[in-house]
């Protein structure tokens, strides 16, 4: 799976994983961090969520990355956003109020990208991502996120074989696995939530757990 896949996603309209109302375990949760106010935080992999407005609305400047111009174009205009968009490196940079979103691929990202970094917000991105890119995205995050920035992480779990990705299941030994080495993995949250989600009982699940993270960095 390569970016081809997300593009041909957001070509289609076939953008089932993204989330009209603002995620409840960020609200629950991001105060955990220790991200403080007026502290940039880093949303990969954003498509055209709204959680980046509700951390605006928070105190923090946002700068996303987001390969899809389609998610990018679409997040500015629904949100009624007027945008700026100039060149930063391999990037477009779309800028708006706060919120920036570098249009192009997450493996270009270098350090001097994420330089003002106080905090992570993943919520969408280890998910969509088959075993072996896991392994390739949070070796590349680790290498380019500022040393003590501390990362919310939200991943569901479930059989694997019952069900294709994305989203994909991520146990947490996974997660230690891909973290454990500079982070420090807490876990904040985990319920099955099969329930309320009749289309994955559908697809054949018996359990679909959501799971939430604090990942802090152990040279802080």
């Amino acid at each position: 799976m390569d970016s081809e896949f997300w593009l041909e996603r957001w070509g289609r309209g076939e953008i089932g994983f993204h989330q009209r109302e603002i995620n409840a375990h960020l609200q629950e949760y991001w105060k955990c961090l220790g991200a403080a106010p007026g502290g940039q935080v880093f949303v990969p992999l954003c498509g055209k969520s709204r959680d980046m407005l509700w951390l605006r609305s928070e105190g923090h400047p946002v700068i996303a990355v987001e390969v899809s111009p389609l998610a990018v174009e679409a997040f500015f205009r629904e949100n009624d956003l007027e945008v700026r968009v100039r060149r930063q490196g391999a990037f477009r940079r779309w800028e708006s109020d706060g919120l920036a979103i570098l249009q192009g691929d997450f493996f270009d990202l270098s350090a001097p990208d994420l330089v003002d970094v106080a905090g992570i917000y993943d919520r969408a991105s280890l998910i969509a991502l088959p075993p072996a890119m896991r392994q390739r995205y949070s070796a590349h995050l680790r290498a380019i996120a500022p040393p003590r920035s501390e990362t919310l992480l939200v991943t569901m779990d479930y059989d694997q074989g019952a069900m294709n990705g994305p989203p994909f299941a991520v146990a947490e030994a996974e997660v230690t696995a891909l973290y454990g080495e500079t982070y420090a993995v807490q876990r904040l949250f985990v319920l099955d939530v099969l329930g309320e989600n009749p289309r994955f009982r559908e697809r054949g699940l018996s359990r679909l757990e959501e799971r939430v993270y604090h990942l802090v960095p152990r040279n802080s």
